[in-house]
């Protein structure tokens, strides 16, 4: 008698084959397109840049002076210049990279209130009211711009500037303290570099190999020996805990603090007691500044 035939079988096989080998093709197409839509709109995704008119432009709150200053490459930047009548201290505010000057005035207000300082805070370009688009050497040109502008106009020397940034903003204020050789740095929620950052968020890709941002705070801060005080929320998922107390720890200076807070996220307002503390760092052996 003859044997049944596993002909209907192999053909079954085969064409379960050729499925899987076409999903697999597909997926990993699919999978080289989103690489590359990453790769090419990299810019927008680090420097999401909110501009003019969102936002509270004409706060009747806030006294303070519009600011027009140029880059070094003559990109034309704007800022808002928190004056007051007897400032301990200068400080340049690098805000994060979803914030403009308008969004930012409510910590600025804070802070020249708290720490009885002249505050300036500078949108990059690309933000705000500034011109241009948003990419890593422009703006920290546009930090470098902004620091040589207050420095100016407070007549103090450019390392008497204290230099604070949050989150993308503390890469730019750890450019300026590493140009600078700024006397106190204040850096929240900030990280190492972007790759860094970029690999925990997109731990399914090769962000570390694509990316062309650097922004690498850890290398710069290697080199500074001023005072630090540094602040990081331990529920805090963009940048996590850790990456901030690595930049931490790169920093050779003796003279530094890192604070964690407890259960606060990345965009979370620290507590009150925080600006206690941030007054006496940065007033500590301070005279008037006028």
């Amino acid at each position: 008698m003859n044997q049944p035939s596993n002909s209907s079988g192999g053909v079954q096989h085969n064409q379960l084959r050729r499925q899987a080998s076409r999903l697999f093709c597909a997926c990993f197409l699919f999978y080289i397109g989103f690489l590359l839509l990453l790769s090419l709109f990299e810019n927008r995704l680090i420097f999401p840049a909110p501009r003019y008119p969102s936002g509270d432009w004409e706060p009747a709150w806030l006294v303070h002076e519009d600011v027009e200053f140029a880059s070094p490459d003559g990109t034309k930047l704007h800022g808002w210049y928190l004056d007051h009548p007897a400032p301990r201290t200068y400080l340049l505010y690098c805000h994060g990279n979803g914030e403009h000057v308008a969004y930012a005035a409510p910590v600025a207000d804070e802070l020249r209130s708290t720490l009885d300082a002249a505050v300036f805070v500078f949108d990059y370009r690309g933000y705000g009211r500034s011109q241009g688009s948003a990419e890593e050497k422009g703006v920290l040109q546009d930090g470098r711009a902004a620091h040589k502008w207050l420095s100016e106009r407070a007549g103090v020397p450019p390392d008497q500037i204290v230099v604070m940034g949050r989150s993308l903003g503390g890469a730019v204020a750890v450019d300026l303290a590493n140009q600078f050789h700024t006397r106190k740095l204040v850096l929240e929620s900030t990280f190492p570099s972007i790759p860094e950052v970029a690999a925990r968020l997109h731990w399914w890709a090769p962000v570390k190999i694509l990316i062309r941002t650097q922004l690498n705070s850890v290398d710069k801060i290697s080199r500074y020996e001023g005072g630090l005080l540094q602040s990081h929320g331990s529920a805090d998922t963009m940048i996590p805990l850790e990456l901030g107390r690595r930049l931490f720890d790169a920093a050779p200076t003796s003279d530094k603090e890192f604070i964690v807070f407890d259960g606060l996220g990345h965009n979370d307002y620290p507590p009150q007691d925080y600006y206690v503390r941030l007054r006496r760092f940065v007033q500590r052996d301070s005279t008037s500044a006028r």
